[in-house]
C-alpha cells in the first residue's frame, strides 16, 4: 500500500525531477569528513551541498539535546522531512549531495538513547515514502586515531563532536549502528577513508558513479 497516496493533499511530497540528476548522500560519525568532502563534490559537480539539519532546524539543535527521547526523535524527523522538501527543489538545478540524511537519524538516535537501530526504523517507516531516495549514499569509516587527527582540526566542534570522545562508549556506539544501517540499504557503498584526501575521496566517488551510470 502506498501510504504517501493515503496523504491528504496539503501533505504530500513536492513534486521534482526524477531524472538523471544525482542524490548522493555522505555517511558517517562526526568529524570524518563529510562537510569537506559534501563541499568538494558540490564544487566538482556544480551541484548543491545540503547538511540534513538544515535552517530552521539547526539553530534550535541545542535545545533539542534538552528534550526527552521521543520529542528530540520527532525534532530530527521533521528536520529530515523539511530537508527532503529542500532535495526536491535542488535536484531541479542540478546533482544535490547531502552531508547526513535519513542514515544519521537512524544510528545516531539510537547511539544517543541507547537503543537499537531498528526501533529508530521502525519509528520512521510510516514516513520514508515521503523521503527523496539517494542515487548511492556513501558510509565512510575510519581507524580512531585517523579521526583523532581530523578532530583536533575541525573548526566548528559541537556538542555531538564532543560526545564522540567524551561519553563512554558512544565512538564504538555509533560506527556499530552506522555498520547495521549500512548492511540493510540498498544504496550503500562503505568507503575506508585512512590515508585518504578529500580529492581521493572525491575522485573515487566521482569515478564510481560515473561507472555505474554508464
Amino acid at each position: 500500500m502506498n501510504r504517501i497516496a493515503l496523504l491528504p493533499e496539503a501533505f504530500q511530497p513536492l513534486p521534482y525531477a526524477d531524472g538523471d540528476d544525482l542524490f548522493v548522500d555522505l555517511e558517517g560519525v562526526s568529524g570524518i569528513g563529510k562537510s569537506t568532502l559534501t563541499a568538494k563534490l558540490a564544487d566538482r559537480w556544480g551541484g548543491t551541498g545540503i547538511h540534513t539539519l538544515a535552517p530552521p532546524h539547526s539553530g534550535w539543535s541545542d535545545e533539542a539535546h534538552r528534550m526527552r527521547p521521543l520529542p528530540n526523535l520527532a525534532f530530527y524527523l521533521s528536520g529530515l522531512l523539511h530537508v527532503s522538501d529542500r532535495i526536491r527543489r535542488a535536484l531541479a538545478c542540478g546533482p544535490v549531495i547531502a552531508d547526513r540524511y535519513a542514515p544519521s537519524v537512524a544510528a545516531c538516535q539510537a547511539a544517543v538513547h541507547g537503543v537499537d537501530p531498528a526501533d529508530i526504523d521502525r519509528l520512521l517507516a510510516p514516513f520514508r515514502p515521503y523521503l527523496v531516495v539517494p542515487t548511492q549514499t556513501f558510509y565512510l569509516r575510519c581507524s580512531e586515531e585517523t579521526l583523532r587527527e581530523r578532530m583536533a582540526v575541525k573548526d566548528d566542534t559541537k556538542q555531538d563532536d564532543a560526545d564522540l570522545f567524551g561519553v563512554p562508549g558512544r565512538l564504538k556506539q555509533l560506527a556499530a549502528n552506522f555498520e547495521t544501517v549500512a548492511a540493510t540499504d540498498p544504496t550503500a557503498i562503505v568507503l575506508d577513508t585512512d590515508g585518504l584526501t578529500p580529492d581521493d575521496l572525491a575522485d573515487i566517488i566521482t569515478a564510481h558513479l560515473e561507472t555505474a551510470r554508464a
